[in-house]
């Protein structure tokens, strides 16, 4: 081990030279992706990796994810994978700025060991097992940033799919599109209840026509958002009650008895400013 791990370290000796072969590689690959990234700064990365990879390897202690040996190249790896993430390369393109470092290194090994082909073996495999080691631990940090991402962009459409609309001086309009899960509807909650809050609104109407179907579940979801909205001091109104959802709902024997519902976000729009003590007046046109 120790003598196949010197045996790399010098294969890595001319570092300019393995940096621009590796470089050249990277360029004529299907993995390099020139729409998200410019020449200079795959180039740099690359020269940034050789000059933190060789001191690792010089001390001789194989690569682990705990090893004080190997947390520069852990920690610029780490940011490798998330800057990727984002960017939009994929996990085998994210990998292969790794693996790609092979192809160098091993036409170096063989010309170290070409009388000693047992050498050369053992070179070969602690290369292979240090870099796919590598490989492997990029590709993790890649899912991972990869799936913060994905949650912080579903977070941010679920806030961005719950706008809480004031309708009129005292009453809000609280639209729902889509399916209402329970983190769905943890959003809306404190969406509309942070509304009520900000405009001292007495009615919030809760507009389900977007809404494809309600079950057991969903209209729980719904009664809880009613519940909460009241504690604040707000009553509700759900409108869209369309025939197959009121059906629906009566067939699973949810009760909404308690709860203030219209067909129509009109009429529960009307029904609000009749609570409240407002009218509108049609304007008539004159003859």
């Amino acid at each position: 081990m120790p003598s196949a791990t010197t045996a790399l370290d010098r294969a890595l000796a001319n570092e300019q030279e393995v940096l621009t072969e590796w470089v050249q590689l990277q360029l004529t690959s299907h993995s390099l992706r020139s729409d998200l990234m410019k020449e200079s700064e795959l180039r740099e990365q690359s020269r940034e990796f050789l000059s933190l990879f060789k001191p690792a390897l010089a001390t001789g202690m194989s690569f682990s994810t705990a090893s004080n040996e190997w947390a520069s190249v852990r920690d610029f790896l780490a940011s490798i994978s998330r800057s990727r993430a984002v960017q939009g390369f994929t996990p085998s393109e994210t990998a292969t700025f790794v693996l790609s470092l092979k192809q160098p290194i091993f036409n170096r090994l063989r010309k170290q060991f070409e009388s000693a082909p047992s050498e050369l073996a053992d070179a070969l495999w602690v290369t292979t097992t240090i870099l796919d080691k590598l490989a492997l631990y990029t590709s993790e940090l890649y899912l991972k940033s990869r799936e913060e991402v994905i949650t912080r962009q579903q977070q941010e459409l679920l806030e961005l799919s719950t706008p809480v609309v004031e309708l009129w001086s005292g009453i809000l309009a609280l639209p729902l599109i889509g399916t209402l899960d329970s983190a769905r509807t943890q959003v809306v909650m404190e969406s509309l209840l942070q509304a009520i809050v900000r405009t001292s609104a007495a009615i919030a109407i809760i507009d389900i026509t977007g809404v494809p179907t309600v079950d057991t579940l969903v209209a729980q979801h719904l009664l809880k958002t009613v519940a909460a909205a009241r504690l604040m001091g707000a009553d509700c109104i759900i409108s869209g009650i369309r025939p197959q959802i009121a059906q629906t709902i009566v067939h699973l024997g949810v009760d909404l008895s308690a709860v203030s519902t219209k067909a129509t976000l009109a009429d529960a729009f009307t029904m609000a400013l009749r609570k409240t003590g407002s009218t509108l007046t049609p304007t008539v046109k004159p003859a």
